[in-house]
């Protein structure tokens, strides 16, 4: 089997997830093949001294950018960095050693991949003008302001703009790094690593940084409970009066517990489950619209198409143009 080289670029103050989280998905693939997946990832720094990393942690580098330099690469994986500034403002930093061998590295390269706040890096590389992109959210301003020639969208977890791949924040980076094990293998061996990795889900690209479930912490267990019954019941009517039912309570209570839980109404919150579930279906298969109103409780394509439109500005139709994965 042809070697497939991963190049995860290493240098002072990197975020450590950043770092060795796309290795360790890389990892796992083997184990879930009968035969080699040919993936060989080797950390590369502008010189072999250890690197200090965000976390405090050293690692030590596997070879140096000048030794890759000549090499076909399969994927280069570009982490980032931040300083914190008054106010407690986090600013996205770019070395401009590891810019300029990021840019020499691209041409031979068949896809860059940045985790995090790494876009800034590949945007200084110029290896993002007039392409489409994400990063962490507490930098994507930054990225907008100092790169324009970007379109930058800081909702999703992870873009791909043809053979540029950006991610967003830290955790993301297992998805990301999950995409591109689909982009190679296909989604069924994606979704065994991340069994294996004992992620709740792999989640698709056009997945929100503010996705319904992380939007708020709940400060029961009962309310927890019940949005999980939400998420797993969403075919179903969900009436105020099932679900205050469910929690032996009245209507009235209920609903101030979605205002002071979670922000919503019940209404509000349960469509906005619905519409996340069907934005992950639209993007992962090729169910009929019909079939992805049924499965998420809108019932009919007409009231999933004002739901995507009240809620994405957008059509189902031309959501999954957009994000549809291969």
């Amino acid at each position: 089997m042809v070697e497939r080289l991963i190049v995860v670029a290493l240098f002072d103050r990197v975020d450590l997830l950043d770092v060795t989280g796309p290795p360790e998905v890389f990892s796992l693939v083997q184990r879930e093949m009968d035969e080699s997946s040919g993936y060989r990832v080797v950390l590369a720094a502008p010189s072999l001294e250890p690197v200090t990393t965000s976390a405090g942690v050293r690692v030590l580098p596997d070879v140096t950018f000048a030794s890759v330099a000549d090499r076909r690469i399969d994927t280069l994986i570009v982490p980032g960095a931040v300083t914190i500034g008054p106010g407690r403002q986090v600013r996205a930093e770019a070395d401009p050693v590891v810019v300029d061998w990021v840019r020499r590295l691209a041409p031979n390269t068949r896809r860059v991949a940045s985790v995090c706040v790494g876009a800034h890096v590949l945007a200084d590389a110029g290896l993002l003008a007039g392409k489409r992109a994400t990063t962490h959210w507490t930098t994507s301003a930054q990225l907008a302001k100092e790169h324009p020639d970007v379109a930058v969208d800081a909702d999703p977890i992870f873009i791909r703009d043809g053979d540029v791949w950006t991610g967003a924040g830290l955790t993301a980076c297992l998805d990301l790094s999950l995409a591109l094990v689909a982009d190679d293998f296909g989604q069924e061996l994606a979704l065994r690593v991340a069994r294996q990795l004992v992620m709740y889900l792999k989640r698709p690209s056009g997945q929100s940084q503010f996705s319904v479930p992380l939007q708020q912490t709940p400060s029961s267990r009962r309310v927890d409970e019940l949005r999980h019954y939400i998420t797993t019941h969403l075919s179903d009517p969900l009436t105020v009066a099932h679900l205050a039912e469910r929690l032996h309570l009245s209507d009235r209570q209920l609903t101030r517990i979605f205002a002071a839980e979670l922000g919503a109404t019940p209404a509000a919150y349960i469509e906005s489950a619905r519409v996340e579930a069907a934005r992950n279906q639209l993007e992962a298969g090729d169910d009929t619209l019909e079939r992805v109103a049924r499965a998420n409780g809108f019932g009919t394509v007409d009231t999933l198409h004002r739901a995507f439109r009240r809620r994405l500005n957008t059509t189902p139709a031309e959501y999954r143009n957009r994000f549809r994965t291969r």
